[in-house]
């Protein structure tokens, strides 16, 4: 069986029961039952297969965020597809640069004149065996990493390693019939341990019509959300909001996608009286680690790990880190459980491979407190070694963000001929016209960090480059034009 399968089987349990509820403009709800959405998705699946779709060949699928989305991606997965999503900005070379990076045997495009198949040129094996070994996985997903460090690596998950992250997400988030999920993602980066989990346990998707607090609110509102899965970016939002409008029958707040500031969490729990559970979502794993327990007390812990789950810290020889450890004593995050991937698409690398004899390796480096609870210190990339002393810019970074002139920032190491490294930091305003002076920003890290972590430089910049996914890119240097960033120079203060 696959997750499509499943689906089916709530439709059979509670074919009235709605999948997805689309709020318009006009305040009026669209609602698809799990009946209604099935039968699209058979009908979509039919269509494919006699397009040409074959089980276990790749297929993009170029879509708008939403219903649609969503119906059309499970109509690959129910054809026997193996479901590669593709940012809508991938448009003319960028979509065939894509195509060719992701062999992809075919791809659907959802437009305002339609749905239209399209069979693309032969792609050619991936695997060195004819692609024998690619479908002996029963490829189900196929996406790209983020490319927070490095090159964006092509991440497979067959239908069993879905089914599997499915019921070990579920083990701790609980969600069931009974749940109606605010949806605030972007379906192209997060479907598996989100969409799909959240149809497969037989719950109700809200899609807000739109992004502003005052509307995501007022939907929450009249349909009753429960379930929040959302970004810090989110949470910012609607701690900010002033409308007095309440989230009532909210029991679970999620958040993933980067880093959680604790003002953001602290601000969320103030204004609506729920904390922010923090979320490890790794698109080579899952989701290991959440934080359940301590949410409010711990806003930014990422929590225990689940129970399916063996998280354990990799010093620099390769051994355990025991003992007490720390934001200052720290060692590499790996994980075993089950879902992991099931290959690494180009060059072709089989788990096994990746997977020994470490478990996943996520170059993330942190530390676990006294009670448990995993705290993220860093990527091992944005290290910085001064004087034979090391942090992590993200810690600096945290207390940057707490300046009230500052909307973000970004800190990174650079070369220095006598330290090593000396941190820097570029510094986006909250006004533009009015930039943090240096001395200002110096004497606030300085009253929480100790001297040799304060940034020796400030650059003032009009935007930080992000991946597509909206993650912090660690790997380019300032000033470097990327992923749409600011093409303005740096101002140093």
């Amino acid at each position: 069986m696959n997750v499509v399968d499943h689906i089916r089987e709530r439709a059979v349990e509670a074919p009235a029961r709605p999948a997805l509820v689309s709020g318009g403009s006009d305040g009026h709800a669209a609602t698809l039952s799990y009946a209604e959405l099935l039968e699209r998705v058979d009908t979509r699946a039919a269509s494919f297969r006699s397009d040409g779709l074959r089980t276990g060949d790749r297929c993009g699928l170029l879509a708008p965020q939403g219903a649609t989305f969503i119906e059309l991606a499970l109509g690959v997965l129910a054809a026997g597809g193996c479901l590669v999503p593709v940012s809508e900005d991938h448009k003319g070379s960028a979509f065939d640069a894509f195509a060719r990076r992701a062999r992809l045997h075919s791809v659907v495009v959802a437009a305002a004149g339609g749905v239209e198949f399209r069979n693309l040129p032969d792609p050619g094996a991936l695997d060195g065996a004819g692609d024998a070994e690619f479908r002996a996985l029963a490829p189900a997903y196929l996406r790209f990493t983020s490319g927070t460090t490095h090159h964006r690596k092509g991440v497979i998950l067959g239908h069993a390693a879905i089914l599997a992250r499915l019921a070990a997400a579920n083990r701790a988030l609980a969600i069931g019939p009974d749940d109606r999920v605010m949806w605030l993602l972007p379906m192209v980066h997060h479907f598996v341990v989100s969409i799909l989990l959240y149809l497969r346990y037989g719950a109700t998707i809200l899609l807000p019509q739109g992004s502003l607090a005052r509307d995501i609110l007022e939907f929450s509102r009249r349909e009753r959300a429960t379930v929040f899965y959302a970004s810090p970016y989110h949470y910012r939002v609607l701690g900010k909001d002033e409308s007095g409008l309440g989230l009532d029958s909210l029991r679970l707040a999620v958040s993933t996608a980067e880093g959680l500031r604790r003002d953001i969490a602290d601000r969320f729990i103030e204004r609506f009286g729920l904390p922010v559970a923090q979320a490890l979502g790794i698109i080579e794993v899952g989701l290991p680690v959440v934080n359940l327990s301590a949410p409010a007390q711990k806003p930014d812990s990422l929590g225990r790990p689940l129970p399916d789950y063996e998280v354990w810290l990799r010093g620099e020889d390769g051994r355990p880190v025991t003992g007490p450890t720390s934001a200052e004593r720290t060692g590499e995050i790996c994980i075993r459980g089950p879902g992991m991937l099931d290959a690494y698409l180009d060059p072709w690398l089989p788990a096994a491979v990746v997977l020994e004899p470490d478990g996943f390796r996520t170059g993330d480096q942190g530390w676990f407190d006294v009670d448990g609870d995993l705290y993220l210190a860093g990527r091992r990339s944005s290290r910085i070694s001064m004087a034979g002393m090391k942090f992590f810019g993200e810690e600096v970074e945290a207390v940057v963000d707490a300046h009230p002139a500052v909307r973000e920032c970004r800190v990174f190491p650079q070369e220095h001929p006598h330290l090593g490294e000396i941190p820097v930091a570029e510094v986006v305003p909250e006004d533009p016209q009015a930039p943090p002076a240096a001395k200002e920003l110096i004497a606030h890290c300085r009253a929480s960090l100790p001297g040799y972590k304060v940034p020796r430089k400030f650059l003032i910049v009009d935007a930080l480059v992000r991946t597509t996914t909206g993650k912090l890119q660690r790997h380019t240097k300032p000033g470097t034009l990327r992923d749409g960033a600011s093409d303005s120079p740096a101002r140093e203060r």
